[in-house]
């Protein structure tokens, strides 16, 4: 039986860059040191005004095949996670496709999931590899909620950044590379409306930048994630101690610290990766997946919990062999 393994990841971030210094002028009550502590971020990328979440996906596409290690013909299925498409129709995963000059006997698709799906998108990549769909799954995730913001909005400026990310998972004959699953998922839509924007929508209603009911968000989070941590390692037959580094959804400074705190994480174990770059969403958790690797914090071998959370409410968690 073949099993599904992540064979490389790479990520972009947009040229243009907002500075803690540039945001402390915008709103003087918020100086430079205290939305770095509050948010753990110093910089975020902001995508230019002609520059589309496709445009991003593509470049960061483009790093993965240039590093050799897949050739657009082989991919086999194309996962686009993205809450910021380029139109209504058609679906953002068919133009990339083409843009990418990936074959048409791939199947490609969109899915409309924030925070939690880079999560979601693994689960589908293993389920189209292990039922024999395809061998080479591309997954990529790629946001622009700078596009969405309301520019006098200090709370949500200070933390989204533009960026994308490119996963390749890959079929591996060997159980010894089995290196994704278990999972838990959990759905919560009453707490939609505490992160939510109306803008391009088809309900008649008026069109609002995106809002964030950020004490609400804190309290689903810390509610819902220590409980999803504690469900993977029971239904994976682990415990704490046995998970080598843990890879959350980089949200917050202010909010991880409180999660790594209160699942009892030693600081070594867990990775805080978004001060380059910013909440970027969905990408978040690839982009640190590949920050820790470069770093050196991830090795070969390694045992990965990886855990999405927020807007929905949706949230993930999933064990990774690396």
């Amino acid at each position: 039986m073949l099993r599904a393994k992540i064979t490389a990841i790479e990520y972009y971030l947009p040229e243009k860059i907002l500075t803690n210094i540039e945001l402390a002028e915008l709103f003087p009550e918020w100086g430079v040191e205290k939305i770095a502590v509050k948010t753990g971020i110093s910089r975020r990328h902001i995508a230019a005004a002609e520059e589309t979440s496709s445009d991003l996906a593509c470049a960061a596409v483009h790093k993965l095949f240039n590093s050799g290690l897949c050739h657009p013909k082989e991919v086999d299925f194309l996962l686009l996670c993205t809450q910021t498409p380029d139109r209504a129709l058609p679906s953002a995963a068919c133009i990339l496709q083409d843009r990418l000059g990936l074959p048409t006997s791939c199947g490609a698709l969109d899915f409309n999931l924030g925070c939690s799906g880079y999560v979601y998108g693994l689960s589908l990549a293993k389920g189209l590899i292990e039922t024999g769909q395809a061998e080479k799954v591309l997954l990529v995730t790629a946001e622009t909620y700078s596009k969405l913001l309301d520019p006098k909005d200090k709370t949500v400026r200070t933390l989204f950044g533009d960026g994308a990310a490119a996963t390749l998972i890959s079929a591996s004959a060997s159980d010894l590379d089995t290196n994704i699953g278990p999972f838990v998922m959990g759905t919560d839509g009453s707490g939609g409306p505490n992160l939510i924007c109306t803008q391009g929508g088809f309900r008649k209603e008026a069109e609002a930048p995106l809002y964030m009911n950020g004490p609400e968000i804190f309290n689903f989070t810390i509610k819902a994630v220590p409980i999803a941590v504690d469900s993977l390692l029971a239904k994976a037959g682990l415990i704490k101690d046995d998970v080598d580094l843990f890879v959350f959804h980089q949200a917050n400074a202010y909010m991880l610290e409180h999660l790594r705190k209160k699942v009892g994480i030693p600081h070594h174990k867990f990775v805080v990766a978004m001060e380059n770059s910013g909440n970027t969403v969905s990408a978040t958790i690839p982009i640190a997946l590949k920050v820790a690797a470069l770093d050196g914090r991830l090795v070969s071998g390694m045992r990965v919990m990886v855990v999405g959370f927020g807007v929905g409410y949706s949230w993930g968690a999933a064990i990774l062999r690396w």
